[in-house]
């Protein structure tokens, strides 16, 4: 279980202090799906920074099963079981996807293992197991490389932010699937920063952050129809089908 407490975090812009999140409190359970969306520039990707690592809040606590790991590193937290995907995959050039597969395992791991985790989100092991991860993979395939690689390390915690930017929609369909699959299948949580309404429905709640605040959270049954309720707000929190 991860708690967040009393977060808040701000930049320094032009010597004054800018405040981006505040007093931020939330609670992700063990098992559970969680997305976070709200209108651009509202806080959410930071907050998906702070809980992986990569940005220190300035106050606050974030407790990992209790563990008070604030001042960890993202590279300690990833040791704890913290998973980040980034919007843009990095390219390793040099690196096969069975390589970094097997990286991520962090143990000895058969190729034909490394195989079974690019079945799992929907790639022809065949076809990409001894790729590079360059600039010859689309931006689908990378992504659900990544997410290979998460399934890989079974994390406790996944940290996704903005996994359908910049993707076909075949791509982003896809990656629909894998995390329902995810979902369903692994024992870790889920946190995923999106404004695709399809990936708000297949969460467990929905977590609304505004101007570096949480606004909302609920279940789909309560959050959705209060965003759905006029189109211009729909559109400023998320897209909407057919928009």
């Amino acid at each position: 279980m991860l708690e967040l407490r009393n977060i808040c975090f701000s930049v320094n812009d032009e010597a004054d202090d800018k405040d981006i999140l505040t007093d931020i409190n939330l609670t992700i359970n063990d098992k559970e799906f969680v997305c976070i969306t709200g209108p651009n520039g509202g806080g959410k990707s930071t907050l998906a920074k702070v809980i992986a690592g990569i940005n220190k809040p300035v106050s606050g606590q974030i407790l990992l099963d209790g563990e008070d790991i604030t001042d960890l590193s993202i590279t300690e937290r990833a040791k704890k079981g913290i998973g980040f995907a980034f919007q843009q995959p990095v390219r390793f050039k040099g690196i096969t996807v069975k390589d970094l597969i097997k990286l991520a395992a962090g143990e000895e791991l058969s190729t034909s293992g490394a195989c079974d985790f690019l079945s799992a989100v929907g790639l022809c092991a065949r076809e990409y197991i001894n790729r590079e991860v360059n600039s010859s993979l689309s931006g689908g395939e990378l992504k659900r490389i990544e997410i290979a690689t998460i399934l890989a390390r079974k994390t406790k915690l996944s940290v996704f932010d903005e996994p359908e930017a910049g993707i076909d929609l075949w791509s982003f369909n896809n990656l629909i699937d894998v995390f329902a699959k995810m979902h369903d299948e692994i024992q870790g949580s889920i946190v995923i920063i999106s404004h695709q309404e399809r990936i708000l429905n297949i969460a467990d709640r929905i977590v609304v952050v505004s101007d570096g605040k949480i606004a909302h959270v609920g279940t789909k049954d309560e959050v959705l129809p209060e965003l759905l309720g006029s189109t211009g707000e729909a559109c400023k929190y998320f897209k909407v089908e057919g928009k």
